[in-house]
C-alpha cells in the first residue's frame, strides 16, 4: 500500500499542476511539525509562489478552493486551511486512518512498506578492518551504519552487495611473514594447509596467533632496531609480490587468523558481513598497472615530480594550484586511490553495479571526490553513481576522540565486552530472578543494543560522546528504553493468556477498528507512518530518522496504555486496543532487529 504522504504529494501536487498551468509542481507534504496545527503540512506553494511571481497566501488559497472544489483529498482529509504566509495544513480523516492501520496490520512482513518499483544493484563497501591489528571505537561506525544501509536497502527491494575492502597487502606483509618464521621456525606447507582461508575454527594450536596486534607490535620493533631483519623483510614483500607459493601461503594463514577475529565481533554486532563479503587490497594488486596504463593512453595522467598524477578539475589548494590523484609514486609503488579505481572499475563492469556506496569517517571526503571525479573522467563510473556517506567520531566525555588512559584506541571487544557486563549488572538488579542463561541473554542484547543504538540515535555527520551512562538508562531515547518498551507491550499477550483471553482470536475477528479515544487515533497515526520513517532514513542513510520514529512510537503507546485499559477494556472496544497493542509491538521489533540488528526479548 502507498503511504499517506505519497498519496497525499500525489493528489495535490496534480491540483497545483491544475491551478497554475505549471508542470513539475512539487507539494512537498511533510509530516506537522505541531500537531496543534494537523497532521501533515504542504511546503511545496512558496516556492511555487516565487516562481510565478505571484502572492504565495493567495496562491494556496486558490490550491485550497481547488482541492475542496475536486473533492481530490476528501477520502482522506477531515480538514485543510491556509496558514501563516502560504503553508498548508491537512489533518487526517479517523475512518481513513482507522482504514489503513487495519491494512497494515494484516501485511506481518512489511507492515503496509512497498517494494520499490525500480530495484538496483548497489555495492556497500563498509568496515574494512586492518590486517594484523584488532578492530578498535574506530572501526564501529563504519561497521555498523554500513551495516544499517544494507538492511534498509535490501528492505526496500534492491540486490545488495557487501564488500569489505581490507587492507590485506603492502610492504608491512614482509615483515610480518619474517617474525612468522621467528616465532613458528618449522612451520610447513603441509601444517598450514588446512588453515589457508579458513576465519573460524583454525586447528592448528601450535601456530595460532591469539594476538595479532601484539604480534604486529613485535615484529615492528625488531623491524626498527635489526637490519637484518629488515633486509629479510623486504625480500619477503617481493616474493609475496611475485606469487612465491610458501611466502603466500604464510600471508593467508595471516590474514586468516586475523580475520578471525574481526568475524566474532560482527557476530557479537549482529552485523551481516561473512567471509564471502571480503574482497581487499590484494584483490586488485594485478589490476594496478593496467589501471596507470589506462589512464596514461586517456591522457589523463601524467608525469609530475617523478611520480604519476592525474588532475582533475576542480580541485585546488591553498595557494591555488591543482591538487593531483597520485596513482603512482616514482619508486613504481601504488597508491589507496589507485586501487579505488580499480574497485570502482570492478564492481561497475563486474558486478554490474548501479550505484556504489561508501562508508567511512569525514576525513577522507576530499579523497573519495578527487576519486570519483577521476573515474567520471576515465569513464568508468557515473558521477551520481558514486556516494560518499560520512560520519563524525566517537569522542570521550572530555570531548577528544575516546582513547584509553594510555592514549592508544579503544579495542572494540573490549567496549563491547565492558557494554554487555555493564548490561548485566542492571539485569540482576531489576529481575533477580531470571535464570543466569536468560540474564546472559538479556545482558547481550541490552549490552550490545546500547552501544549501537546510541550511535545509531546520533545524526551519523556529527561527533558524540560515548557514555555507558547515557547508553545504558532505562528512560529516554536508549536501547534499554525501547527494548523495555517491546517487552511491556508483549507481556499483554501473556498476561491475557493468563486470563483466559484468547487474545490471537479476538483480533483475528476484526472487520473494522473504532478509534475514539484521543490517544488511540493518535498511536493509530503513528502506527501508519511506520513506511514514512523507513523512507526519510534511506533518503539520506541516516537511521536516527528511524530511531526517532520508533522512540516516538514507544511515548505513544505509553500515553495510549495509561489512557486506555487494554485487558479490561468493554468487549466492544478490546480487539481494536489489542490490535494497537500487537502493531506496536511488530513495528518496534522490525524497526529494532530487522533494519538496525538490535536484538529484542519478550522479558526484561
Amino acid at each position: 500500500m502507498q503511504s499517506v504522504l505519497d498519496i497525499l504529494e500525489k493528489k495535490i501536487s496534480s491540483v497545483m499542476a491544475e491551478v497554475t498551468g505549471q508542470g513539475g509542481c512539487p507539494a512537498l507534504v511533510k509530516p506537522a511539525t505541531d500537531p496543534r496545527f494537523g497532521d501533515y503540512q504542504v511546503n511545496g506553494v512558496m516556492p511555487l509562489a516565487k516562481q510565478l511571481k505571484t502572492n504565495p497566501r493567495k496562491l494556496a488559497e486558490q490550491i485550497v478552493a481547488k482541492l475542496v472544489e475536486t473533492s481530490s483529498i476528501e477520502h482522506q482529509v477531515s480538514s485543510i486551511e491556509v496558514a501563516g504566509p502560504g503553508f498548508i495544513n491537512l489533518r487526517l480523516k479517523p475512518e481513513f486512518v482507522a482504514e489503513n492501520f487495519l491494512q497494515v496490520s494484516k501485511d506481518p512482513a512489511r507492515l503496509g512498506i512497498e517494494k520499490t518499483e525500480k530495484p538496483k544493484t548497489i555495492v556497500v563497501d563498509f568496515s574494512g578492518p586492518n590486517i594484523a591489528k584488532q578492530m578498535h571505537v574506530g572501526h564501529l561506525r563504519s561497521t555498523i551504519i554500513g551495516d544499517c544501509i544494507c538492511r534498509l536497502l535490501e528492505f526496500e527491494g534492491h540486490t545488495v552487495i557487501r564488500q569489505n575492502h581490507i587492507g590485506d597487502w603492502g610492504t608491512h606483509f614482509g615483515m610480518l611473514i619474517c617474525y612468522f618464521f621467528q616465532k613458528f621456525p618449522d612451520a610447513s606447507i603441509e601444517k598450514l594447509g588446512p588453515s589457508i582461508g579458513v576465519v573460524s575454527g583454525i586447528s592448528v594450536a601450535d601456530m595460532n596467533i591469539p594476538d595479532m596486534e601484539a604480534f604486529y607490535r613485535e615484529a615492528k620493533k625488531i623491524y626498527d632496531s635489526d637490519t637484518a631483519f629488515a633486509s629479510k623483510s623486504r625480500e619477503y614483500v617481493v616474493k609475496l609480490q611475485s606469487g612465491d607459493p610458501k611466502i603466500c601461503a604464510i600471508w593467508q594463514f595471516i590474514r586468516s587468523q586475523s580475520l578471525y577475529y574481526s568475524y566474532d565481533l560482527y557476530h557479537k554486532l549482529n552485523v551481516t558481513l561473512s567471509e564471502k563479503h571480503v574482497r581487499g587490497e590484494s584483490e586488485y594488486n594485478n589490476d594496478l598497472p593496467e589501471i596507470v596504463k589506462e589512464l596514461k593512453k586517456k591522457g589523463l595522467a601524467v608525469e609530475s615530480e617523478g611520480a604519476i598524477c592525474v588532475f582533475p578539475e576542480g580541485f585546488k589548494d591553498k595557494e591555488g594550484k591543482p591538487l593531483p590523484v597520485l596513482v603512482q609514486k616514482s619508486d613504481e609503488a601504488y597508491l589507496y586511490a589507485t586501487t579505488d579505481l580499480a574497485a570502482i572499475r570492478y564492481r561497475v563492469g563486474e558486478l554490474k553495479a548501479d550505484e556504489i556506496i561508501y562508508v567511512t569517517d569525514a576525513r577522507q571526503s576530499l579523497h573519495f571526490d578527487m576519486v570519483f571525479a577521476v573515474a567520471e573522467k576515465a569513464g568508468w563510473a557515473k558521477r551520481e553513481m558514486l556516494h560518499h556517506v560520512t560520519f563524525g567520531s566517537v569522542l570521550g566525555e572530555n570531548g577528544k576522540p575516546l582513547k584509553t588512559r594510555s592514549g592508544e584506541n579503544v579495542k572494540l571487544k573490549e567496549l563491547l565486552d565492558e557494554a554487555v557486563e555493564r548490561a548485566r549488572k542492571i539485569v540482576n538488579e531489576k529481575n533477580p530472578v531470571l535464570t543466569k542463561d536468560e540474564k546472559d541473554r538479556i545482558a547481550k542484547a541490552v549490552g550490545i543494543g546500547a552501544v549501537k543504538y546510541a550511535d545509531y540515535s546520533n545524526n551519523r555527520t556529527s561527533d558524540y560522546i560515548f557514555s555507558f551512562n547515557k547508553m545504558l538508562a532505562m528512560e529516554g531515547n536508549t536501547a534499554p528504553y525501547m527494548q523495555y518498551a517491546y517487552a511491556r507491550v508483549k507481556s499483554i499477550n501473556r498476561k491475557g493468556g493468563e486470563r483466559g483471553i484468547d487474545v490471537e482470536k479476538e483480533m483475528a475477528g476484526l472487520k473494522a477498528v473504532s478509534l475514539t479515544e484521543p490517544s488511540e487515533l493518535d498511536l493509530a497515526k503513528h502506527l501508519i507512518r511506520y513506511g514514512e520513517a523507513v523512507e526519510a532514513a534511506l533518503a539520506d542513510y541516516r537511521p536516527n530518522y528511524l530511531t526517532s520514529y520508533l522512540y516516538d512510537l514507544a511515548q505513544k503507546f505509553s500515553t495510549f496504555y495509561n489512557d486506555c485499559p487494554v485487558l479490561d477494556a468493554d468487549p466492544d472496544k478490546r480487539p481494536t486496543r489489542l490490535l494497537l497493542c500487537d502493531l506496536t509491538a511488530r513495528t518496534i521489533k522490525h524497526g529494532l532487529s530487522e533494519l538496525l540488528g538490535i536484538e529484542v526479548v519478550d522479558e526484561m
